[in-house]
């Protein structure tokens, strides 16, 4: 889970940082606000996909997810891009997590046989 949840914020941190002079070239954005927002995102990003060992991180990719969907009041094809970037995070969190259930049950149904 660790894995695609950390591929999926290094992902949203590129087309975060890649959203900084859309926003200031299209969207005539002040290039400070452009910068913290698009800036504060793409670094909050790679820190939390370091930090993914805790269990907390967890939680602040979620608050990522809802931070970039909420960039669309500044640029609205930012709407889009969240939702999409809200569905990969979700795929891997949920199947992440399903993974690792299957990989403790395989684990204990080998330990059992090995008895």
């Amino acid at each position: 889970m660790r894995h695609m949840c950390a591929t999926m914020l290094t992902l949203q941190a590129i087309i975060l940082g890649l959203a900084i002079p859309v926003m200031v070239a299209v969207e005539n954005v002040d290039v400070a606000v452009a910068a913290a927002v698009g800036g504060g995102l793409a670094v909050l990003c790679v820190l939390t996909a370091g930090m993914l060992r805790h269990p907390g991180a967890y939680l602040v990719g979620h608050a990522i997810q809802v931070g970039t969907i909420a960039t669309g009041f500044i640029v609205p094809a930012m709407f889009l891009v969240g939702v999409m970037f809200l569905a990969l995070w979700l795929g891997a969190f949920l199947l992440g997590r399903k993974i690792e259930a299957d990989k403790a049950r395989w684990a204990a149904q080998e330990a059992e046989s090995d008895r």
